[in-house]
């Protein structure tokens, strides 16, 4: 249990969060989200004692144990693998280190003695004697390979340092658990592992994640950081954002009767607490989720761009056939068709030979060997994932920038309802293109893309720079988009929903491809 009181946090004059009271309880899970700055990262922080708040108070239950997600990837560069992880419960930790010390001096006291009793004490009663067993599993879960165990962790890959430190955080069965980021770095079948442990954890998780598909399958509760304030909601991120919105169309429809208003948010509840998903807390969540009413749930004040790209017109039979396709250095001899109603998505274990393959595709950069053959009734539109040739140098403010892509309309009207709809307004629209921010820069290459009107999309890595609120907007335009689709992200919500074709390529040749959700993808052995 995690206590918050009157909780202040202030920088110079800028108030981060302010008279914050909240409970975080044992047996739930809680996803911290917010817009980009909102403070998420700095909150868990204040909640480890990291941070000392400007006012107020952090108190945790008698005895406890509070284990954190350790954010320094080298602050354990010095220590084994297997020591890494015994770090993970500081006190079993300095025991041994202790015990250690003590039997190895020659000149063994009775003093030391009396001491070495008192430890072996303790150490039993944190369950010592089966600690290297259980980090080890810990290690083996997290395919961590057990050659590496007495390994220094400064010579570790970054992907297999990310395991360490994350079976560090998990070892000892922590009472709270606070995780920031977790699935940063994570290949997809750990992050499934990652979720199983989690849904199975009987005491207190508190999470910062943009993986809402990570979000959406561990978390009880969603903590909003929304405004300088944080609130508490049941349910996990889907509950909460369908019914934030549900209720702000309804706030903004005001024909509407009430009863008629009830009606349907009570309806979406029921829908919803029938598919409660946590494996110990199911039937509990449902109940609990089952007893909501229209007081219980408060729309956000937090605002969503809206992604809708519109066809204008459908391709015929033909489509796109790539056949032998070589770039020296990232792919060769690739070969595939697109066909009606295919969203692809590509994986690979370097993303620079998507990109490169996508560029070539798209005719920015040319082939070494093989053909690209569109369809003549096929409208392609890119959206690279390097996007600087479109903003560095520019001078044009956003209402100009956008011009450039609508010959048909070219009034500042019609512009400045498109860049509203990616949240710039007022004077946001005179702004420089060349200062935007790098999420500024992607909503507006995706008011670019909708402008355009294409039947078939080329999206790279479409959700760096995005905060929640826009890759969820991106994720429903993606699914919605009527035309075909070759995208690559890592993003596994977007992946689950969107894809209905898979292709791999490894050490730049194909060797997956096949009609399938992405969850059978990472389902196969």
């Amino acid at each position: 249990m995690v206590q918050v009181t009157d909780l202040c946090l202030q920088f110079a004059s800028r108030k981060l969060f302010d008279e914050v009271n909240i409970k975080f309880n044992n047996g739930n899970c809680y996803g911290v989200i917010g817009a980009n700055g909102a403070g998420k990262s700095t909150f868990l922080k204040v909640l480890s004692g990291e941070i000392e708040p400007t006012r107020g108070n952090v108190s945790i239950g008698k005895g406890e144990r509070m284990s954190v997600l350790a954010q320094n990837q080298n602050a354990s560069d010095d220590l084994t693998v297997l020591q890494a992880v015994l770090k993970g419960h500081v006190r079993l930790y300095e025991i041994m280190v202790e015990k250690e010390a003590l039997y190895s001096k020659e000149d063994f006291t009775e003093e030391d003695g009396i001491r070495s009793a008192d430890l072996e004490a303790e150490f039993a009663e944190l369950n010592g004697w089966e600690s290297e067993a259980e980090a080890e599993m810990l290690l083996n879960d997290l395919k961590v390979d057990n050659t590496l165990n007495d390994t220094l962790m400064g010579e570790l890959d970054a992907k297999t340092k990310v395991k360490v430190l994350l079976a560090q955080a998990l070892f000892g069965n922590p009472d709270i658990l606070v995780l920031d980021e977790p699935t940063n770095n994570l290949d997809a079948k750990t992050v499934r592992w990652l979720e199983n442990y989690l849904m199975d954890f009987e005491n207190t998780i508190i999470i910062v994640s943009h993986n809402r598909h990570f979000l959406n399958k561990v978390c009880t509760h969603i903590c909003d950081v929304d405004f300088g304030h944080i609130h508490i909601f049941m349910g996990n991120y889907d509950f909460w954002y369908e019914t934030s919105q549900l209720l702000a169309r309804q706030a903004r429809d005001q024909n509407k009767k009430s009863e008629a208003r009830a009606k349907e948010l009570q309806d979406f509840i029921s829908r919803f607490s029938a598919n409660a998903s946590k494996s110990k807390q199911a039937t509990s969540r449902k109940k609990e989720l089952a007893g909501l009413t229209l007081n219980d749930i408060k729309p956000s004040m937090r605002k969503y761009p809206f992604v809708d790209f519109k066809v204008e017109r459908e391709v015929g039979r033909e489509i796109l056939i790539v056949e032998n396709l070589t770039k020296k250095g990232y792919f060769e001899n690739v070969s595939f068709m697109v066909k009606h109603d295919e969203k692809i998505a590509f994986l690979a274990d370097k993303s620079t030979s998507i990109s490169m393959l996508f560029e070539v595709i798209n005719g920015t950069t040319e082939a070494d060997g093989g053909s690209v053959t569109w369809g003549k009734t096929v409208t392609s539109t890119y959206l690279p994932e390097n996007n600087d040739q479109f903003f560095n140098g520019c001078d044009l403010n956003l209402v100009q920038w956008l011009s450039q892509y609508s010959p048909n309309e070219q009034y500042e009207e019609f512009i400045r309802g498109w860049l509203g709809r990616m949240l710039f307004s007022g004077e946001e629209v005179k702004k420089s293109a060349k200062v935007l921010s790098g999420g500024e820069k992607v909503r507006c290459m995706l008011a670019r893309t909708m402008l355009a009107g294409g039947n078939f999309l080329t999206l790279d890595e479409p959700t760096n720079h995005l905060d929640l609120e826009a890759i969820t907007a991106l994720n429903k335009g993606m699914i919605n988009f009527k035309g075909n689709m070759l995208f690559a992200t890592h993003d596994q919500e977007i992946m689950g929903t969107v894809a209905n074709r898979i292709i791999e390529l490894k050490d730049g040749k194909k060797v997956f491809d096949k009609e399938m959700s992405y969850d059978d993808y990472i389902d196969l052995d």
